[in-house]
């Protein structure tokens, strides 16, 4: 059975720790960094248009990277992040993409991902995007070279000395197309105002690698650090095998419900459950103690450069109890992000947890989610 170590997720956290907001007084744009970008608030359906009316909305596929505000004034760049975050340091040879394939001055909203071929088809890596962000400047030129990004414009705030933001959003993307695009590293997402096009493209862009659709206001003006988007984003559930807990640091009960999925007859660990509550965490205790291997059998985490000193012990169970939970995706074999409890399974047995009841998404390619590309 595989051990829990540090997460995709922890590194892609990180970017909240690298250090102060840099200054960049050299940039002298309409907008100058660190400018935070408009947000999504989560709806459980695809907004639908007006019927007989003219289109409301706009919609284009939800990229899963690191949100990118790319700004350039001549020679000089600038890749900051949603929290204003210097993002030029770990990926530099985008740096270089922008200032060969980007308007000589602009400000554009996108994303960095990382995309990979996997069974000749190209998709987006979260893993190998969130390797990046590594304190070593060596390191960092090596992954540079192993696993360049591209950026994926879906917003043009400003052109040359206009600032673009209290334009409506159907005039920025027309100009977006206009001016980015057709390079090998920047390009500009797809998007349609056809609702039932953006409902197909939420189910079938998953195999390339994206997590649901955003829809935007054809109307709407560029409001910084406001949710005026609408996300939308894939929710399914599973059923697994608790194969341990993590005891909570400072309070009474488990931190951390351990979960795991069987391939073949190899149990492999894909990772936890943890919004409990104060009371449910003591209660999934007094449960789950019945079921460890051992009164004194402690396991420890895999450790990595994400954990290092921090306390990776979890208490081991017998693969009896099955629950079902809910997540959002999948990164390899292993869960993307923290899963939902939702209920017991006393009516599963543990063997039938397995990979096969997750749903498979068809396979698409990255060109095809990309703006005027084949």
């Amino acid at each position: 059975m595989t051990t829990p170590g540090g997460s995709a997720a922890a590194r892609a956290s990180s970017l909240a720790n690298t250090g102060p907001v840099r200054k960049y007084g050299c940039v002298e744009l309409p907008l100058t960094p660190p400018l935070q970008p408009m947000l999504a608030k989560a709806a459980p359906a695809v907004p639908t248009q007006p019927d007989g009316e003219e289109p409301v909305w706009s919609y284009e596929p939800k990229w899963d990277g690191f949100r990118a505000i790319a700004f350039r004034d001549g020679d000089e760049v600038v890749l900051s992040s949603r929290s204003g975050k210097d993002l030029g340091r770990y990926f530099p040879e985008m740096i270089a993409a922008v200032r060969a394939e980007l308007p000589v001055r602009c400000v554009l909203d996108g994303e960095l991902v990382v995309p990979r071929e996997v069974d000749g088809r190209t998709r987006l890596d979260w893993e190998a995007l969130s390797e990046r962000i590594h304190p070593a400047e060596s390191r960092v030129s090596l992954l540079a070279e192993q696993t360049p990004s591209q950026l994926i414009g879906f917003d043009m705030l400003a052109l040359g000395d206009d600032d673009l933001t209290k334009r409506p959003f159907g005039e920025r993307r027309d100009i977006l197309l206009d001016h980015v695009g057709g390079g090998p590293s920047c390009h500009v997402t797809t998007a349609t105002t056809d609702a039932g096009l953006a409902e197909e493209w939420f189910h079938a862009f998953e195999g390339a690698g994206l997590d649901g659709v955003v829809a935007k206001k054809l109307a709407g003006h560029y409001l910084p650090n406001k949710r005026e988007m609408i996300k939308v984003k894939h929710a399914r559930t599973a059923d697994c095998v608790v194969i341990g807990y993590r005891p909570h640091k400072s309070q009474p009960g488990i931190g951390s419900m351990l979960l795991g999925l069987y391939d073949g007859d190899e149990l492999h660990m894909i990772g936890g459950a943890s919004a409990f509550t104060a009371a449910k965490r003591i209660e999934m205790l007094e449960l789950l103690q019945p079921y460890r291997e051992g009164e004194d059998v402690v396991y420890d985490g895999e450790a990595s450069r994400w954990s290092a000193g921090k306390d990776r012990q979890w208490v081991p169970l017998r693969p009896e109890l099955v629950v079902e939970v809910a997540y959002d995706q999948m990164e390899g074999d292993r869960l993307r992000h923290a899963a939902r409890f939702l209920r017991w399974r006393p009516d599963r047995e543990a063997h039938e947890c397995t990979y096969e009841q997750l749903e498979v998404p068809v396979r698409y390619d990255l060109s095809d989610v990309l703006a005027g590309e084949d």
